[in-house]
């Protein structure tokens, strides 16, 4: 996502939360779907300048800092509750 490049993932785990709207899903038992979502994409335009924007976009609010800062916040909260 960080290169401009449009993410096709899995829906496991925690995959969906991280992309977010930046990237197509597939069942990760599925090799049909995934061979679906990767044409989808070949095959327009659109949808790949709307992935590589999303994703630009999805990767600026996934940094380190942002990462610390919200577990710093959470520590504070656990803490604070007496």
């Amino acid at each position: 996502m960080a290169s401009g490049t449009p993410v096709i993932c899995s829906r496991a785990a925690s995959l969906p939360e991280v992309a977010a709207d930046a990237a197509l899903y597939f069942d990760p038992a599925s090799h049909e779907e995934l061979a679906c979502e990767i044409e989808r994409v070949l095959a327009s335009g659109p949808l790949q300048r709307s992935l590589r924007k999303n994703g630009l976009e999805r990767a600026k609010q996934l940094t380190w800092q942002s990462s610390v800062q919200k577990h710093a916040d959470l520590y504070h909260r656990l803490l604070d509750k007496d």
